[in-house]
């Protein structure tokens, strides 16, 4: 049944190429970042257009540094949650974590439905096995 849907679906609204991936987790982000990334993506255009020693010297000593931003400022942002999560109040922070990817990570594929007696389309899980 899901690979007829899927068929007719693709017949109908047609197919695309997909996403570009999987977008970057960045709530942990802080100025010091988002400096030295600039400075780093700057430094890449310049190489880009000139290949100079100079440039690649730039570019490699402004990767290091914004390597080194980005490593402290997730390390600073995860002992904090760390911090908070063990807290009482945190408590309600992890169940809310875990229903997000709880959801996040649901197989979209698998379709689970089934039409009873009278054509009546079935979800929930105890009624389709009881049909």
């Amino acid at each position: 049944m899901a690979t007829c849907i899927r068929k007719v679906v693709a017949e109908v609204l047609g197919v695309t190429k997909g996403s570009k991936g999987a977008t970057k987790d960045t709530w942990w982000w802080n100025e010091d970042v988002q400096q030295a990334l600039k400075e780093k993506k700057e430094c890449y255009k310049r190489v880009f257009h000139d290949r100079s020693t100079d440039n690649m010297e730039r570019y490699k000593v402004a990767k290091k540094i914004a390597k080194r931003a980005v490593s402290e400022a997730k390390g600073r942002a995860y002992d904090d949650l760390y911090q908070r999560l063990s807290t009482k109040e945190g408590e309600k922070d992890i169940y809310r974590m875990a229903r997000f990817r709880e959801r996040k990570t649901r197989d979209l594929n698998q379709v689970k439905c089934i039409k009873d007696a009278r054509d009546q389309l079935l979800m929930k899980e105890e009624d389709i096995k009881l049909r």
